[in-house]
């Protein structure tokens, strides 16, 4: 009993004497602070569209818990930059505590007018600084720098009752989505896009009946999430000319919308480019990526070519690169990589011609393929099947799958195909496709002068780094001096205008170099 009691009254006292004590008494600081970084480097902004949300870590490395007098915006309540300090927003704080030994966060934000300043260039940087004052020491300062690049924004309107425009899918679906028919305006023509300005598309962009979109060379386009492009029948869309050389100054960019770099490769976050049954496109030098589908192209008129496709890239599609439901492509120089589902798929049947094109897919899932060929489309009433024909001539079809080509068909229609001087990848481990007379690889009707990766060592593309969209080959490539001279006349210079071999060239867009080493 007496044991208990003398815990009891020591208890008492140590309690009595803790809640004495100022170890949690915060003095004012007297600097000495330290950063995670000197300058928060806030990515490219377009006009008026907020920015990521950036991080600065603020660290008290003394022995004192500290009150910071003031933490503030150097251009105060007027600064177009917002702070949220433990958990507070706010540009100007007072009495900012920070325990001894500890950090804390400081969150940045901005969303700048470009109109409100003057300037005669199309971008800007704006900065501002965070100020940590003390009572013994000037104020300590993090820069704050933002580059701010003026667009043409286009999106669908209001009406008089706050309602948002919107457009049908298409003519055979009256659904209504999110959209807006581009238009010639008195203040502008929505139906010339020129490299003057980047271009913001919110919704879907529709070229109406009877009218042409011309995307003139170097221009820079980005698509907010769900939006894209439509191109109803009878329309025509232009990118590029396909005169011009496939140069940096005239290669036409089409992304999304998020300009930080953690969103360079990121897919699907825009929808498509949609070339419904009916329209004629014309693509030159384009770079298209990070969609959920780069092109869906569907239909057409007999056997003239819907899409003609000539030095154009499409990467980072959350489910295909290049999707056709009976259209009539020709393409050349066409690179397509990293898409969930197929980089290129010919669906529904449909004509396709391809020159020196390279198929890849180094997409982080599994079952995904280079090039998918298929004469059928199920859809919830029946199971549609069209004529299918295709041709492949020095072209290249590789990835992380075990298969460069997969077959799909369910119809008695015709389903012809013949592939010249490609490269294939086929690994058929459990015999799957053995007895299959479509993968007869021996068929010289069917695959004429074409090599077949059977495994992943004898035979590699030697890319330079597909898993970031490098699809050139070195000299050790199985792809080297396979093609066709033929062909290679007719497609003289490779995808960056580099000069074929036309005595021996290499399959594939890239004619093959000697990579240099680290």
């Amino acid at each position: 009993m007496r044991y208990s009691l003398l815990l009891f009254f020591f208890g008492v006292f140590v309690l009595t004497f803790t809640s004495c004590r100022d170890d949690f008494e915060f003095e004012p600081s007297q600097g000495g602070l330290e950063f995670s970084r000197d300058t928060v480097y806030l990515d490219t902004v377009f006009t008026n569209i907020g920015s990521s949300t950036y991080t600065l870590k603020v660290y008290n490395r003394g022995d004192k818990d500290i009150s910071i007098p003031t933490l503030t915006l150097g251009q105060g309540e007027d600064s177009k930059y917002r702070l949220m300090v433990d958990g507070v927003p706010g540009r100007v704080f007072n009495n900012v505590e920070l325990m001894a030994h500890d950090s804390m966060f400081v969150f940045v934000e901005t969303t700048i007018n470009y109109e409100e300043f003057v300037n005669t260039e199309n971008t800007f940087l704006y900065t501002d600084q965070i100020e940590f004052h003390s009572t013994q020491m000037a104020p300590q300062k993090v820069e704050l720098v933002t580059l701010v690049q003026d667009a043409v924004f286009l999106y669908p309107q209001r009406n008089d009752e706050g309602m948002y425009e919107s457009i049908p899918v298409s003519e055979t679906d009256d659904t209504q989505i999110y959209g807006f028919n581009l238009n010639e305006q008195e203040n502008g023509n929505e139906l010339i896009w020129t490299d003057a300005k980047p271009y913001v598309i919110y919704g879907y962009a529709a070229v109406p009946n009877g009218k042409t979109l011309n995307v003139r060379k170097g221009a820079h386009i980005h698509f907010h999430d769900n939006s894209g492009l439509i191109v109803r029948n009878d329309a025509r869309l232009n990118i590029g000319s396909l005169n011009d050389p496939a140069t940096e100054g005239n290669t036409v960019i089409i992304e999304g919308d998020r300009l930080e770099p953690d969103f360079a490769d990121i897919p699907g976050q825009w929808g498509a480019i949609w070339l419904q049954e009916g329209s004629t496109t014309n693509i030159c030098n384009v770079i298209i990526k990070n969609s959920t589908v780069g092109i869906l192209a569907e239909g057409n008129n007999g056997t003239a070519i819907s899409l003609r496709l000539r030095n154009t890239q499409i990467y980072n599609s959350t489910n295909v690169g290049l999707l056709s439901r009976n259209s009539t492509i020709y393409g050349e120089n066409v690179v397509i990589n990293s898409a969930g589902q197929a980089a290129f798929a010919g669906t529904l049947g449909g004509i396709y011609q391809f020159r020196h094109c390279t198929f890849a897919n180094y997409f982080n899932s599994f079952n995904q393929v280079p090039v998918l060929l298929s004469d059928y489309l199920e859809t919830e009433d029946a199971i549609l099947v069209n004529n299918f024909n295709a041709s492949f001539e020095n072209c290249i079809m590789y990835g992380s799958s075990n298969f460069g080509i997969l077959f799909d068909r369910v119809g008695d229609l015709p389903f012809e195909y013949t592939f010249t001087n490609c490269f294939i990848k086929f690994i058929d481990n459990t015999n799957r496709f053995t007895n299959d007379p479509m993968y007869n690889f021996g068929n010289q009707s069917l695959f004429t002068g074409c090599t077949i990766a059977q495994n992943s060592t004898t035979y590699k593309p030697f890319f330079e780094d597909p898993n970031n969209n490098k699809l050139n080959i070195s000299d050790e490539s199985a792809a080297n001096g396979l093609g066709k001279p033929s062909v290679a006349a007719i497609v003289p210079n490779d995808i960056v205008q580099t000069q074929r071999n036309l005595a021996a060239p290499d399959s594939g867009a890239y004619e093959s170099t000697v990579f240099e080493e680290d």
